[in-house]
């Protein structure tokens, strides 16, 4: 029901209830939430239940919220499928008459008491795109509904000038306000505060921490069980792209420089993995073939990285940020989620065999034939023996999730991990955990620029992948030194060297295991990257 032409011509749906008190109607909620919405639903970006089979629709809550112009509401949905659980959505309702749409995207024809019309994305009216932005600025609150915007300090802008879509529709729908500030509406939404919200707002309005959009306001449902994000506001920053797609050309650059510069691959000087290098020590060799500034932006993303991490740990009044010691509880959690997790790779890895070949089969047989070691990794997590502390973290830290600016970067998009539950996205963490998350991107974005461009480098992929393990050393070394160096420096309490080593490792194999599900499900060719981390982190 895309086009608006075509659905003219259809039969709309007919309820005798107006528009006003449409969400009263029983009779409107049911066909609503059946008929209209799971033919909808099923079809959109955001939606995150394509792998499941959908049983029924419930609306669970509304509010209305009101224009000059109109009325629209604001329905939370909870979507329950026949594999016994379910996710609750946010989505906003227009009804239009069609002279008034602004849009081809339509829900369905309807006839509202009297009124003929069409049921829309309310986002996709620029009124009600207005209306949110009016309502942020005068921090209006709804008692009736429990309706709470928040204007924050960083947000100095009165007036209403225009607003957009910004790129497609991922999970979330983000819109860009007077090309100055992006409202990102949350259409997965929790029973609990979104850690996006909560970490953009702390970062800015409590640690005034720069190298992160700043937050300037938000969308809050205020019920009894507890608070709903709707949306969240910050600031558009001058961007040149993500970090990814930065490090997928330098990484290319890198590898034509094999050929150019005529490197003999088999005599690059190595160095063992988590060796930490000033920019002074690397050798020769390598800056010729690497090139000075791209070690140069890696040691600001790692000043970067360490100043997020300071912050996040460094306020001690707000419980939700004080840094905390490990216990016997968080171990107990860390090694059920590690062991479940494992298991249901395993059992991915058993069904997945058949799609495998060459390099890929043979690292997945080594990783069965190496299970119990890879099992004792994370079984023999003893928190006794750590020195350090726990902060809240990122969650989800990858060269996707940070952009480039000039020679800076920003660090965006604090909701956590999507396969955590909102509880276990805020659980204190080893801030190392995100460190390590953007090793695994590294090593990635070199594994990519590989895959991708096999037949430009005039050399067979096992050569490749050695020169790949090299460079990924040596982006590790002089990203640590900088690191824990900063970290340190900040007062940020990540132990000594050899418990450094022990939490990058252990992270480092989490995270691959985890990507290892997801290669292994959507591109089984690329499971040798996961696989080829795991490899040479345990070393078997």
């Amino acid at each position: 029901m895309e086009n608006a032409n075509q659905d003219t011509f259809s039969t709309p749906f007919i309820f005798k209830t107006d528009w006003k008190t449409a969400f009263e109607d029983e009779e409107f909620i049911k066909v609503f939430s059946s008929d209209i919405l799971e033919n909808y639903i099923i079809n959109k970006r955001w939606y995150g239940g394509k792998a499941s089979t959908l049983k029924y629709i419930e609306v669970v809550d509304h509010f209305k919220i009101t224009s000059k112009k109109n009325s629209y509401y604001g329905v939370l949905l909870e979507v329950n499928f026949k594999e016994a659980f379910y996710q609750h959505y946010f989505m906003p309702l227009a009804f239009m008459a069609e002279e008034e749409l602004d849009t081809s995207t339509i829900i369905a024809p309807v006839k509202m008491g009297s009124q003929q019309g069409f049921l829309v994305d309310a986002l996709h009216q620029e009124d009600f795109r207005k209306l949110l932005f009016e309502n942020i600025v005068q921090s209006k609150v709804s008692k009736e509904f429990k309706l709470v915007f928040h204007k924050g300090t960083k947000f100095e802008d009165k007036e209403y000038k225009s607003s957009k879509f910004m790129g497609l529709e991922q999970s979330n729908t983000s819109i860009i306000y007077n090309d100055a500030f992006v409202l990102k509406i949350f259409r997965r939404i929790y029973v609990s505060t979104n850690p996006d919200y909560e970490i953009s707002r702390f970062l800015t309005e409590r640690m005034h921490f720069e190298s992160s959009p700043a937050y300037t306001g938000s969308i809050n449902l205020d019920l009894p069980e507890g608070n709903i994000t709707l949306g969240l506001m910050q600031e558009l920053v001058p961007n040149q792209g993500d970090a990814w797609k930065f490090m997928l050309e330098e990484v290319d650059g890198v590898f034509t420089n094999l050929k150019t510069k005529k490197i003999k691959i088999e005599k690059l000087p190595s160095i063992p993995l988590f060796k930490r290098l000033k920019i002074n020590e690397i050798p020769p060799e390598i800056i010729d073939w690497v090139g000075l500034s791209l070690f140069l932006r890696i040691q600001t993303l790692a000043k970067r990285t360490a100043e997020m991490h300071i912050a996040l740990g460094g306020d001690i009044h707000d419980t939700a940020f004080t840094p905390t010691t490990y216990n016997g509880d968080y171990t107990v959690w860390l090694k059920n989620r590690m062991l479940y997790q494992f298991q249901n790779r395993l059992n991915i890895i058993e069904n997945s065999l058949h799609k495998l070949d060459g390099l890929a089969l043979e690292l997945a047989h080594q990783f069965m034939e190496n299970k119990k070691l890879v099992r004792k990794h994370f079984v023999d997590f003893d928190w006794t023996k750590m020195k350090s502390e726990r902060i809240r973290i990122h969650g989800d830290y990858h060269l996707g999730q940070i952009l480039v600016n000039g020679d800076d970067f920003y660090l965006l998009d604090f909701e956590g991990e999507p396969e955590s539950t909102i509880r276990d996205r805020k659980v204190k963490q080893p801030p190392l955990k995100d460190v390590a998350g953007l090793f695994r991107s590294f090593h990635y974005a070199i594994y990519a620029t590989i895959f991708n461009n096999k037949d430009k480098y005039p050399f067979d992929q096992e050569q490749l992948f050695t020169a790949g393990e090299i460079l990924f050393n040596y982006f590790v070394g002089v990203f640590l030194e900088t690191y824990v160096e900063k970290a340190q420096n900040g007062n940020l309490n990540i132990g000594y060297n050899h418990e450094i080593d022990f939490l990058l490792k252990y992270c480092l194999i989490e995270k691959a295991v985890y990507e290892l599900g997801y290669e292994l499900n959507s591109r089984p060719r690329w499971a040798v990257i996961p696989l080829r981390g795991i490899q040479s982190i345990m070393g078997y």
